[in-house]
């Protein structure tokens, strides 16, 4: 999931209302065939004053163009999941005056223990003590993927509580928020990495703007393929906040690049998927230590104690 990143420009919106196991198919489908420079996708549970997450209460999934797509083919590509419903819903046209000032609007202070992630009209939010990470309201993707940035920065924050991790990585680093939390409190580099160089480009940027342009230790590659991230037995941290099918297959990857007594943070998942994503990580000898839930979006905090990898029996 590339958190809190969306087209530069934005010219068009599609707005529909779902079910959690639809919002999570569309959200695959679209980020599947799209390109993610072009298009992004934000899913949400509406909030409804019950506390219990259910896929069977109504989700919100926002689409969000660069450019006016073809209106037909996009709703030829999500009836087979959303049904005719889709032929009545409307795509809304934004100029850019009113896209900056929706994003300023919707892009609202978040804390997760001593962090703020904050826009720059929200500067004066920040506390003495807070540790504050700054990113541009242009790039704010929308306050439905704040439920696994929200995450992960609780669970780094319960994990600073025990100690400071002294080799780290996020995989998938999107705008580069969660690895600049972690370097501004340990005062160390984060290997940060995505498959978009506009991605490591925001990051970069990101990083400066928070007066910290060595924090990030940048790589363009999938997953961990690149020299900086393929080291074995050598993160003792490892953020990857992305989507479920991908987590699941990054697990023999990522269990190989823990140390032994590292942490995994995940995120990006829905509640349906969190059994499947532990599943490939128990299998990869990790097992599940701690589990949250923001806004319909799971967060899991695994360790190496997992069931083993099954040896092949040779007869």
């Amino acid at each position: 999931m590339r958190e809190g990143l969306l087209p530069s420009t934005v010219a068009t919106v599609l707005e529909l209302e779902t079910s959690g196991d639809k919002a999570r198919a569309l959200t695959e489908l679209l980020g599947e065939v799209f390109d993610p420079t072009e298009t992004a996708v934000s899913a949400f549970e509406v909030e409804s004053g019950v506390t219990t997450l259910s896929l069977n209460a109504p989700w919100k999934v926002e689409i969000y163009f660069a450019t006016h797509p073809d209106e037909e083919a996009v709703r030829d590509m999500l009836r087979p999941i959303v049904g005719d419903s889709i032929d009545a819903t409307p795509f809304t046209t934004v100029n850019q005056k009113d896209w900056v000032a929706a994003s300023l609007e919707g892009l609202q202070p978040v804390r997760a223990g001593r962090v703020l992630v904050h826009g720059s009209h929200d500067r004066d939010a920040v506390k003495v003590n807070d540790v504050a990470i700054e990113i541009a309201a242009a790039l704010a993707f929308g306050t439905g993927h704040h439920g696994t940035t929200a995450g992960c920065l609780l669970a780094l924050d319960a994990e600073l509580k025990k100690r400071r991790p002294r080799n780290a990585i996020d995989v998938g680093t999107g705008t580069g928020i969660l690895a600049l939390a972690l370097a501004k409190q340990v005062k160390r580099k984060v290997v940060a990495g995505d498959i978009d160089a506009i991605a490591i480009e925001v990051s970069a940027h990101n990083a400066r703007v928070n007066h910290a342009p060595q924090a990030l230790d940048l790589y363009v590659a999938p997953g961990l393929r690149h020299a900086k991230a393929d080291r074995p037995r050598h993160f003792d941290l490892i953020f990857a906040n992305i989507l479920a099918g991908p987590l699941r297959k990054l697990a023999p990857t990522i269990a190989r690049a823990l140390s032994d007594d590292g942490t995994v943070i995940l995120s990006g998942l829905l509640e349906m998927d969190v059994a499947g994503v532990v599943s490939a990580y128990r299998h990869q000898g990790l097992a599940l230590a701690r589990r949250s839930s923001r806004e319909g979006w799971a967060t899991l905090v695994m360790k190496r104690g997992g069931a083993a990898p099954r040896p092949r029996r040779l007869y």
